[in-house]
């Protein structure tokens, strides 16, 4: 019996390419949300907060900690498949997805779909170019992340709507943009902030999923890398979807507060990983469930090295050591084991931020090739015995159907035999 082919892995298992740095990002600008925080008065604060977009503050208050190494790793276990507003991802037993479904979930905006989603259509008034001006902004333009921040030294003598347009751009500019600081953003996006209500019930959690795939289409994991947009969702989504690790390595937030996005503080200092079992794994909407995956990937890594294998039997998991050849040296082992998180200062504005400059997530690769290692053999086992047992099964259907179909030409054949007799009987004697 056929399996249907399935999508190959991005990288060969055990061949995915280590990070070379940090992820680099511009989301969660501490100096962008300072500023609008003492611009704003506190009960204007605290209505943008409540706001369908406050989501965004509230996640910035949360102080999550970014894990660059635990993203990167999950990003090299992609499928290749050629949607591109799909994420793959094969970790344990099935894939876990990452699409518009499961973004919606975890941040809880509006996705709804709009014609001209990026580009809709909004009239220039006067009081439109009357605010460009006060951000100091050509009418063609929409304001960067440093406009804004200079901007709020200007607020004195705004009216209330004007500071509550401003909060609302940085949060546009800081989370849902989330690109170089002194990037300009489109007009006609920003141009909808004229009309407060328009703006709040805006599909921002459409854009802001699908400018994030864009930022993640063909990236070059091979080497240093920028992710634009809200990239911080990718990590939680991770916690989703497989909750034991979440729960243990998330730091998840007590009385687990709605949406999803807010449920974690996110994980440093994780010094192993544990062989998650088939429940750890959220099972989503129209996952895969065939039962096994090549091992061999798209893209053919070089960097192949000793590995240690572990085989399941009976009475648990053995250890058995595999030498692989080495098409290039590898680097050095480090001399600590256990690595001090600290938060790196902010550099020019211009530089992307490197929050994750420690290593977070795992405390060595080594220990993370492993546990994924253990995982990836497990699976092996488990779906190459499932494979026998298929192809058994098959064989004796096989076998099964070719005895009925002789039974019944058996049949057909005495049928025919017995109504041929009957036929040629000769009558009784008058």
């Amino acid at each position: 019996m056929d399996l249907q082919e399935l999508p190959k892995r991005l990288f060969t298992l055990g061949e995915e390419p280590e990070p070379v740095k940090s992820i680099l990002y511009h989301t969660d600008d501490t100096k962008l949300f300072t500023a609008i925080r003492g611009t704003l008065h506190p009960d204007e604060y605290q209505e943008l907060r409540d706001s369908k977009l406050g989501v965004f503050l509230k996640f910035k208050e949360l102080n999550f900690a970014w894990a660059s190494r635990l993203v990167h790793f999950m990003l090299c276990f992609k499928l290749d498949i050629k949607k591109k507003y799909e994420l793959w991802c094969l970790v344990g037993p099935q894939p876990a997805r990452f699409s518009m479904i499961e973004f919606e979930h975890l941040i809880g905006l509006n996705c709804d779909y709009v014609e001209n989603l990026k580009n809709p259509r909004c009239e220039v008034t006067e009081e439109t170019i009357v605010f460009w001006q006060l951000l100091g902004v050509g009418i063609d333009a929409g304001p960067t992340t440093e406009q804004i921040i200079a901007a709020c030294k200007r607020f004195s003598e705004w009216s209330r709507d004007d500071r509550m347009r401003l909060g609302y751009l940085a949060i546009f500019t800081g989370f849902i943009e989330g690109r170089k600081f002194s990037t300009i953003t489109q007009a006609s996006l920003v141009r909808l902030v004229m009309d407060l209500e328009e703006f709040e019930n805006y599909p921002w959690g459409r854009v802001a999923f699908k400018v994030l795939m864009d930022s993640l289409w063909n990236k070059d994991l091979t080497k240093s890398y920028t992710i634009d947009r809200f990239v911080q969702v990718i990590q939680v989504w991770v916690y989703y979807a497989l909750p034991e690790f979440g729960a243990e390595y998330g730091h998840p937030v007590q009385n687990k507060p709605s949406p999803p996005l807010l449920a974690y503080n996110g994980g440093k200092g994780c010094s192993f990983l544990k062989m998650p079992s088939e429940d750890s794994y959220v099972e989503w909407e129209s996952s895969l469930t065939m039962e096994y995956w090549e091992v061999v990937g798209a893209t053919l890594g070089s960097n192949q090295k000793s590995v240690v294998l572990y085989a399941k039997n009976v009475e648990g998991y053995v250890k058995e050591e595999t030498t692989v050849k080495e098409e290039r040296p590898r680097k050095k082992a480090r001399k600590e084991t256990t690595v001090k998180v600290e938060e790196s200062p902010r550099e020019a504005e211009e530089t992307p931020r490197e929050a994750g400059e420690a290593l977070v997530g795992w405390s060595t690769q080594e220990v993370f090739e492993n546990g994924m290692k253990q995982i990836a053999n497990a699976m092996r086992d488990g779906f190459g015995m499932i494979l026998r047992e298929i192809k058994h099964v098959a064989d004796r259907v096989e076998v099964v159907a070719e005895r009925v179909d002789a039974l019944e030409q058996l049949a057909k054949s005495n049928k025919g035999t017995a109504s041929n007799e009957a036929s040629h009987t000769p009558s009784g004697t008058p």
